[in-house]
């Protein structure tokens, strides 16, 4: 059954606590989904998700790059869809690497289109932040 919580952040830290709280449910091939505006603290949250998985080492935004791999107690990727557009045409194998079973998986910008291999039964979450003022975040957890 799924559920939710809703909560106010005030610091990074609360929001990578958040993270961290999700991550321990975590097991491989689970997908999270990650949106919100931009520096409305989604790889905060993830680097907390990290934090909880093993990482160690930095954890930093994977626009550039698309995605980051992090070794832990299991594989994580990290992947952000924001600058490639839609993917609804492009070809199923393109992130199959990094949504691969053995893995946990963080998409950022999900909305950007549906990408190839996330499966609907593999999302274990769906994570919404937004600016609040200051530091303070609004996040939503859906599960």
């Amino acid at each position: 059954m799924p559920t939710s919580i809703e909560t106010e952040t005030a610091t990074a830290s609360e929001t990578e606590a958040l993270g961290a709280q999700l991550a321990r449910q975590l097991g491989p091939g689970d997908i999270v989904l990650v949106s919100g505006e931009l520096g409305a603290g989604k790889t905060t949250f993830v680097r907390g998700a990290c934090r909880a998985l093993g990482v160690e080492g930095a954890v930093t935004s994977p626009t550039f790059t698309i995605a980051r791999r992090y070794e832990g107690r299991m594989p994580v990727s990290h992947l952000d869809l924001y600058r490639l557009g839609d993917l609804r045409d492009e070809d199923p194998a393109l992130l199959a690497d990094e949504l691969a079973a053995d893995r946990v998986a963080f998409v950022e910008w999900p909305e950007i289109g549906a990408p190839a291999g996330l499966e609907r039964e593999r999302i274990a979450a769906r994570v919404r932040l937004e600016h609040r003022g200051g530091d303070r975040r609004r996040v939503r957890i859906e599960r």
